[in-house]
């Protein structure tokens, strides 16, 4: 794919080839998208100062997160449906990561169980994110099989008490659960790519996607709502449920969502291994701070007792450094996945990703530095 240079590229042909509404619930924000403008602003708005003469033949990228060697400082961020956007595309996210030697981070709301991710991709770094549902003892009993497939790093995502206001999925006629219409069926046709290589795909082999981590009794099409309060999305966590948590999983435990100093001081208390200074892609709150912003203090004051991780708004491989030169350890990606399982499927993930790994390296020749960490 010689034609797609860089991530925006790579977003052009995903907003060509998936529907609509499914392209703008993955690129957009919420409200009035300042979040999205000002993360944005906030990374464009940071320079680094090279030094000269450092006679660097080669650069090492590796680097270790939460004791795990990687390739490079990315982790592939949890992310809804990924299924959605091309068949399988889970498995496919995986065998990418891994070729690379980046985590991996599973949703809880993906098409895909943790199980048929391992059984695609054995020698992926699995991590796996949480959404709590209402009955704890299901949540319990999801994390005994995340345990099993061998994912060592459970993400709780922290930062959604309620539903955000994204008023172009009401104008696209977007929802979970997924309705039929009209427009969402011109919409579909319309994009004749996604229609036979996905959905129809889907039809066809193993029905209707699903949620693949709600237990059988509960699962049901993703155009059907749930069944039940029971596996509806616990909105009421507090920093017991972090305590309970820390007492079933037995691997590393990080928080995401974190944007105030409060919260960060507050995960070091509860033992959190690492949290992840983010602001849900400028999703969620449409008046929160850039991570940017606040990342600085954040690591000068407990970057000595926890990892810390960030996201939001990577669009360079020179962002990845920038966030690396404010405090954290390494950097998750969402939407850059999604854009290149969209563009061509597995083989688009792996050109994104191999992308991104061509830019860190090439910045960090250009700042004379042989290592992420020197940053």
């Amino acid at each position: 794919m010689p034609q797609l240079l860089n991530a925006r590229d790579y977003r052009d042909a995903a907003r060509k080839r998936l529907p609509t509404a499914l392209f703008e619930y993955i690129d957009r924000g919420t409200e009035d998208e300042l979040a999205i403008d000002g993360i944005r602003k906030s990374l464009d708005a940071i320079r680094l100062a090279p030094r000269i003469l450092t006679g660097h033949a080669e650069r090492n990228l590796q680097t270790t997160v939460l004791g795990q060697q990687t390739g490079m400082p990315l982790i592939v961020a949890p992310t809804a449906l990924a299924g959605m956007v091309s068949h399988n595309g889970e498995v496919k996210l995986a065998r990418a990561a891994a070729r690379m030697g980046i985590p991996f981070c599973i949703s809880t709301q993906s098409v895909t169980t943790i199980e048929e991710v391992r059984d695609g991709a054995p020698d992926a770094l699995l991590w796996f994110q949480l959404y709590m549902w209402k009955d704890r003892n299901l949540s319990r009993k999801l994390l005994e099989r995340v345990a099993a497939s061998g994912a060592t790093t459970l993400v709780v995502t922290a930062d959604t008490p309620v539903g955000p206001k994204r008023e172009y999925n009401n104008r696209n006629g977007f929802s979970i659960p997924l309705k039929y219409s009209v427009r969402g069926g011109i919409d579909v046709l319309t994009h004749p790519h996604w229609f036979f290589g996905v959905l129809l795909r889907y039809l066809m082999t193993t029905g209707m996607p699903t949620y693949g981590h709600y237990p059988k009794e509960f699962r049901s099409a993703v155009t059907r709502p749930s069944v039940s309060e029971a596996v509806k999305l616990e909105n009421l966590l507090k920093w017991d449920d972090v305590r309970q948590l820390r007492q079933w999983w037995k691997g590393k435990l990080v928080i995401k969502g974190v944007l105030s100093l409060q919260d960060a001081i507050k995960a070091c208390e509860l033992e959190a291994d690492g949290i992840v200074v983010s602001a849900h892609g400028g999703r969620n709150l449409d008046i929160a701070p850039a991570p940017a912003e606040v990342l600085p203090a954040i690591a000068e004051a407990v970057g000595h007792r926890t990892e810390i991780l960030a996201d939001s708004g990577v669009m360079r491989g020179s962002d990845v450094l920038k966030y690396l030169s404010l405090g954290a350890s390494s950097v998750m990606v969402g939407r850059l996945p999604l854009w290149g399982l969209a563009a061509n499927g597995e083989a688009g993930a792996n050109a994104l990703f191999q992308m991104l790994r061509d830019e860190i390296d090439v910045t960090l020749a250009m700042l004379g530095l042989r290592t992420p960490n020197g940053i």
